[in-house]
């Protein structure tokens, strides 16, 4: 396999920490940028030794010059607690980050990967999502702000495209879990994990039944190296996730019983524009990368869930 030289931007953040030390494991020297938002460094601390990693504290928003020959833009708070509390940063994230991503792979030649959303689907009214689905976005909501962003973002990467020739490769991400999530990023999983190893109340939206698939962080991981390495004329957009769908009652029942918690659960009404069904079809993932997800749910769940009670544990000790 080829050397390269890699940048990662949100290469400190939950996916982004995974993908970097990934393709150190690879062979690849990788630039980490990451203005901290929601990254860490503690995420990505066990690199620090490697000689072939390197950190810097930088803003895509504004223009990055550095040598690098493949990009992975991964740049955005992906959580709604995150991306609604400064709405207008999230746009300029990702419009602005992609733009200044784009540039920089144009002047350097670099092949460019952009980390888009399955909430470019909205709400769907297609089930499941397949690539050729436009979606059902409501652009003036509260969620607005990364689902169009993400949407003009893949505009721009496909314009760079067809206008100068660039290499890209789009991917669309479902739900993703697994150890370095956040403990207040407010998504459901770790938001159930938390809430179950606290013994408290597991919050509810709705009736419970709205659907949801999640993928483990090391398969998707493994699906964006396999899309950055295909051939030329593989562009995307393309679905990584995990066509394996259950309620949000089923995930909270299984978070439940796997932690051993004595918590019950608490119902809220339903946020606003909220997916009441999300899947992915990856029949294009499989036939064009032959990529396909391999963590069972509960091993997964198992595995973040040990990662918490670590986190608590060190917390305690610290506190």
């Amino acid at each position: 396999m080829p050397y390269h030289r890699v940048l990662v931007t949100g290469g400190a953040g939950f996916i982004g920490s995974h993908l970097c030390e990934r393709l150190l494991e690879q062979g690849h020297e990788v630039l980490c940028v990451d203005n901290f938002y929601t990254g860490r460094r503690t995420n990505v601390a066990r690199l620090f030794s490697s000689p072939n990693f390197e950190l810097m504290r930088h803003d895509i928003t504004f223009p990055l010059y550095v040598e690098v020959d493949r990009i992975f833009n991964l740049a955005c708070p992906a959580s709604p607690i995150h991306y609604q509390f400064d709405p207008v940063q999230t746009t300029k994230t990702s419009v602005h980050g992609a733009i200044n991503v784009l540039g920089l792979a144009k002047r350097v030649k670099a092949r460019v990967l952009q980390a888009s959303t399955s909430e470019v689907y909205g709400d769907p009214s297609v089930h499941p999502q397949t690539e050729d689905y436009n979606g059902n976005v409501n652009p003036i909501g509260p969620r607005a702000c990364y689902d169009e962003g993400k949407r003009c973002a893949e505009t721009l990467f496909f314009d760079y495209h067809r206008q100068h020739g660039l290499s890209i490769r789009v991917t669309r991400i479902f739900n993703t879990y697994g150890p370095r999530m956040l403990a207040n990023d407010g998504r459901v999983v770790s938001n159930f994990i938390i809430s179950a190893l606290r013994g408290e109340p597991l919050t509810l939206y709705g009736s419970g039944t709205q659907t949801r698939s999640f993928c483990y962080v090391d398969d998707l991981v493994d699906g964006l190296i396999r899309l950055m390495d295909a051939p030329d004329d593989v562009t995307g957009p393309i679905n990584l996730g995990n066509p394996h769908e259950i309620t949000v009652t089923e995930l909270a029942e299984t978070v439940v019983r796997l932690t051993g918690s004595s918590s019950t659960f608490a119902t809220h009404p339903l946020p606003a524009d909220d997916p009441k069904q999300r899947q992915p079809d990856i029949s294009l993932a499989r036939e064009t990368l032959g990529w396909a997800p391999k963590m069972p749910l509960e091993a997964g769940l198992r595995a973040t869930i040990e990662y918490f009670r670590q986190e608590f544990e060190l917390e305690r000790i610290a506190g």
